[in-house]
């Protein structure tokens, strides 16, 4: 029978009365008559060409065809109505977009990204990754992460400080292997000084350490961002001054090697919203996520 004629009206009507047994009831599940089941049973009995029930005074009985029918049909009713279920209830998906400066959305936002989607599967992130600041105007980000040295605050938009950064000196693995032994800050001068932005952070470091190498002991290549200096970092290319919130994760894995313990101040990351109070339910769930990973890895 093609499914174009299907007769869904008689075989509900069946499945009910079938499933109860009992004609009655089966009008009073369905809110319809008992005139109705029955005119609706004897139309399906006469297209089958069979009896699917025997009728008794006041009760009726499935017949063999009639049980191994309901059979079938109760199978796909409520293989049908488990999914117009979850369908109903499915919890539909939210995206939201966020904001972060290039080395922060690098090196800490994508690889944890999964970890927000763990607790959140229905809210699809949009990362977008610009220095500038978002004026969080429609169809922008409605959250961004941003990084300063001077700054805890910027025009028309609220922020909330999320950590602390400090900097400290780091080598691949290969490279402290590799037959030199650091016993002094002096010691990373035999390496190529990789320098993220200007050589003004090394500068700070070294100052930190009691030493002045002068201007031909700081050469080195210069990046523009962290996640460039890092990546030249793990690839051996020379010793550099890192971000230790951003490279957290990569220094208890062995990826890099902290040769000494000594951290210079380098700002602070701020989340940043146009209003913190009027946040979309995805915004607020993220917002309540970042803050209390920061919260927990800084603990």
């Amino acid at each position: 029978m093609k499914r174009g004629r299907l007769p869904l009206t008689a075989l509900r009507s069946f499945e009910a009365a079938g499933r109860l047994e009992s004609f009655t009831l089966a009008a009073e599940e369905l809110f319809v008559s008992q005139a109705a089941i029955s005119r609706q049973v004897r139309e399906l009995e006469a297209l089958l060409g069979t009896a699917l029930f025997t009728r008794h005074h006041r009760k009726v009985r499935l017949s063999a065809e009639g049980a191994g029918l309901l059979e079938t049909l109760a199978t796909a009713f409520d293989t049908i109505d488990a999914r117009l279920e979850e369908l109903r209830t499915a919890k539909p998906v939210a995206l939201l977009t966020v904001n972060a400066e290039p080395c922060f959305a690098g090196c800490w936002l994508v690889p944890h990204l999964a970890d927000f989607r763990a607790l959140h599967p229905q809210i699809d992130v949009s990362v977008e990754s610009e220095s500038k600041l978002v004026e969080f105007r429609n169809d922008t980000a409605e959250l961004a992460i941003r990084y300063s040295t001077t700054v805890s605050a910027w025009p028309r938009a609220q922020a909330r400080h999320l950590s602390d950064i400090t900097m400290a000196p780091a080598v691949a693995p290969a490279i402290a292997g590799g037959g030199k032994v650091f016993e002094t800050p002096a010691d990373l001068l035999s390496y190529t000084l990789l320098h993220e932005e200007t050589r003004d952070v090394w500068a700070r470091w070294f100052a930190a350490a009691g030493l002045s190498p002068g201007t031909e002991g700081m050469r080195g290549p210069i990046f523009a961002d962290g996640s460039l200096t890092l990546q030249a970092v793990l690839r051996g290319h020379g010793a550099a001054l890192v971000d230790t919130v951003l490279t957290r994760d990569d220094l208890k894995a062995g990826r890099i090697i902290q040769p000494f313990d000594l951290t210079i101040p380098h700002g602070a990351y701020f989340l940043v919203a146009r209003d913190f109070d009027h946040l979309s339910p995805q915004a607020m769930a993220f917002a309540v996520w970042i803050t209390a990973s920061f919260a927990q890895a800084t603990a």
